[in-house]
């Protein structure tokens, strides 16, 4: 969202409904209804309009370690020129989890999530530093994921 664009407004049903989907995003419709006071079908309505305007997802959120991907990290990545190009051939990598356009020392932040530190190498060296434009990286390892929440409610 760039910062001339309004957000969206919602009103403190719609509110309840996101913050019972983030304390528990399998809980049934009937349930967030009743906790809401609305019916299974308002709240299935209510929710159908949230995903569909891009206001809410709701996903099931993995421990990658637990899947067989033991090495995270963040790449702090400096571009020469216009970092859009390289932001877009980023997003293609199917390694880049979470990737956003900086201010500061670096021009990119890309989090990647590898198997292991040989394919960490091999996506540095043959596809994030081969990029027109990518002019130096650097890598913060993740040795320990402390806290990875989702749930910062509604304003």
């Amino acid at each position: 969202m760039s910062a001339s664009t309004k957000p969206i407004q919602l009103d403190s049903v719609s509110k309840a409904i996101v913050e019972q989907l983030q304390s528990d995003g399998r809980r049934s419709y009937a349930e967030i209804g009743k906790a809401v006071g609305l019916s299974e079908a308002a709240v299935r309505q209510r929710v159908q309009k949230l995903t569909d305007s891009g206001v809410m997802q709701v996903v099931a959120v993995t421990d990658p370690m637990q899947l067989g991907f033991y090495r995270q990290a963040m790449i702090g990545i400096c571009v020469a020129g216009d970092a859009s190009a390289v932001v877009e051939r980023l997003s293609r990598i199917g390694a880049v989890d979470y990737l956003v356009l900086t201010a500061g020392s670096f021009d990119i932040l890309a989090e990647i999530v590898c198997e292991n530190d040989e394919e960490l190498i091999d996506l540095l060296n043959k596809e994030i530093r081969s990029i027109p434009g990518v002019q130096s990286t650097e890598t913060f390892v993740y040795l320990k994921l402390q806290k990875q929440f989702y749930n910062w409610g509604t304003r």
